[in-house]
């Protein structure tokens, strides 16, 4: 089983390059450390590992 701990802050909206609206959930979790970072360069998306 994979995952991550958190404390929901609520919700928002953003917009995508192509203008559309995008619904996301706002998530506390930590303390944690970026490992690692994807870019869609490299790795064909833009991400961040925690750890």
């Amino acid at each position: 089983m994979t995952g991550i701990i958190g404390k929901k802050l609520g919700m928002t909206q953003v917009f995508a390059d192509n203008g559309n609206m995008v619904t996301v959930t706002l998530i506390e979790a930590g303390p944690c450390s970026v490992i690692q970072v994807k870019t869609i360069e490299r790795d064909g998306y833009a991400a961040v590992k925690m750890g």
